[in-house]
């Protein structure tokens, strides 16, 4: 039976629009936000799908990935920029004309003052100023508005990483005199140029757009409006498809929720699925005992087994794939048995958790008690949680779960009060230069919570930055790995997720990428309906 719904889950994911058919105009998109309410609505401080879900369709940005074709690593199109340039000074130079007409959504015009002075914010924000993007960009000198209508992006040194970093979806583009007036306006309120115009904001509830009739995109959006409904529960969801009073959430379901919507609603459900850009970490605290010792850090990794866990947990939950530290399937990423040398994909689970006991009887750490952090959100994270926990009881340590509403899991996270913690590394477009940099230090990338300093790790990162031979290029990258999971052992990397995205089959216009941070401003989804 599950062979038989799996193959229909394909069939239906399968079928296409008429390529004749045009797109309907009107109605109102009612989705699902699987989380609590956002820390915050600023994009540029925030990395959790639940501010860009929310808040995507409201806001314009540079460039971005074809959403016609998000699963591409290179197709890029223009939002804000009238065309892609052709980068001078051998790489170091990339110059961009704005749009003419562009309106916020307050009427006034936005020019090229406006997003540079994002992109600044981006690169190198003020003090006090919080930018999560910022370590994508160490290879940017400066940002500048040349004239009311150009934007010259100077570049330290030429890499390949710099253009796919433009395209994040995070990157919106805000109104300079509003910023300047009060830089952590945006955090709390909303004011765009982009498809759909804010109308209501009900903090933990819902989020409510309508169509905005003066785009720069012509003929965009077809919606009249949205509402985001935020509901951590999949049961929510499930039901709400099922009774259609929401068609969907954009994150992503397990396989057994995929099944049953499938075997109860056949042809009104469409299914898309692919490789996910995304993976939960287990995160000590490097600055609580006993975690700042490596030895026990090591013998946490060396308790789980990867090989076993990741088939029994692909049945119950959204991951698929044992990797490190790079995106499954980039030509960066290690192979098995590469992974097999690192602590904690050993091949002999037996042999690596004698070892862990070892290790924590040297560091007098044996039967340790300590609390896990997780966020308030079922998949992947509750799952991946219970499983580690279960785990690590198989040498002896007694962990206990605490779970947060997101707001405070990442109050927890910033303000380093946890002993260990679920943690997570979701990227926009696969783009493994910049994607690794979530294992910098936490005083070059905000968002690294283990609290930790380490000189080798910032030295192997910019080495594999500026290598422009892809052998050289990857063999830098197994020694930069190696280092973070097993030397080191700063983190613990669990099993890469799968993308399983069920929507009721009248949605049209909007294609799954490998993240799920891409293609959310809403503006070419319509209703078949």
């Amino acid at each position: 039976m599950r062979i038989l719904l799996c193959i229909l889950a394909f069939l239906v994911s399968a079928l296409p629009s008429r390529a004749d058919e045009p797109p309907k105009r009107g109605g109102i998109f009612t989705f699902i936000i699987p989380a609590d309410a956002p820390p915050s609505l600023d994009g540029h401080k925030e990395t959790t799908y639940a501010t860009v879900h929310a808040t995507a369709p409201f806001y314009s940005v540079l460039i971005r990935i074809n959403p016609m074709n998000p699963a591409s690593t290179d197709d890029f199109v223009c939002d804000l920029c009238t065309e892609m340039p052709k980068p001078t000074d051998a790489g170091k130079t990339w110059t961009f004309s704005i749009r003419d007409g562009v309106k916020w959504h307050d009427g006034s015009a936005l020019t090229a003052a406006d997003v540079a002075a994002s992109w600044q914010e981006i690169v190198n924000p003020r003090p006090g100023i919080s930018s999560a993007r910022k370590p994508y960009f160490i290879m940017v000198e400066s940002v500048t508005a040349t004239d009311a209508k150009t934007v010259v992006f100077k570049l330290k040194f030429a890499t390949s990483a710099f253009l796919p970093a433009l395209a994040d979806p995070f990157a919106y583009i805000y109104k300079k005199a509003t910023f300047d007036k009060d830089p952590h306006w945006y955090e709390r309120n909303v004011m765009g140029s982009g498809p759909f115009r804010f109308v209501e904001y009900q903090i933990g509830q819902s989020m409510k757009g309508e169509r905005n009739p003066d785009y720069h995109h012509k003929g965009l959006p077809y919606l009249d409006g949205f509402i985001a409904i935020f509901a951590p529960k999949q049961s929510v969801l499930v039901d709400a498809m099922r009774a259609d009073r929401a068609s969907n959430e954009f994150r992503g379901l397990p396989p057994s929720a995929r099944d049953q919507l499938i075997k109860e609603m056949g042809d009104k459900v469409a299914v898309q699925t692919g490789d996910w850009n995304c993976v939960n970490m287990i995160t000590p605290n490097h600055k609580k005992k006993p975690f700042d010792d490596v030895r026990v850090r090591r013998a946490l990794a060396l308790a789980i087994d990867q090989w076993k866990g990741a088939v029994a947990l692909s049945k119950i939950a959204n991951v698929r794939t044992v990797g490190g530290v790079v995106f499954p399937g980039s030509p960066l990423a290690s192979t098995k048995d590469e992974l097999q040398k690192i602590a904690g994909y050993w091949p002999d689970i037996e042999k690596s958790r004698a070892e862990a006991r070892r290790l924590l009887k040297e560091a007098g750490a044996e039967g340790l008690t300590f609390e896990l952090q997780n966020r308030n959100v079922d998949q992947p994270y509750k799952y991946i949680a219970t499983w580690v926990i279960d785990e690590w009881s198989k040498i002896g340590l007694k962990v206990t779960q605490k779970v947060l509403p997101t707001g405070p899991f990442f109050e927890g996270l910033r303000s380093g009060n946890f002993d260990v913690t679920v943690d997570f590394n979701c990227q926009g477009l696969v783009n493994p230069l910049l994607d690794i940099g979530k294992y910098l230090p936490h005083s070059v990338y905000e968002e690294n919570y283990g609290n930790y300093e380490d000189q080798k790790v910032i030295d192997l990162y910019q080495a594999v930055l500026h290598e422009g031979d892809p052998v050289k290029q990857r063999s830098l990258m197994r020694e930069y790995e190696t280092h973070v999971l097993d030397t080191a052992s700063h983190t613990i990397m669990m099993p890469w997720w799968e993308r399983i995205v069920p929507m009721r089959s009248y949605v049209k216009g909007w294609k799954i990428s490998p993240s799920h941070y891409i293609n959310q401003d809403l503006g070419t989804v319509w209703l078949d309906k």
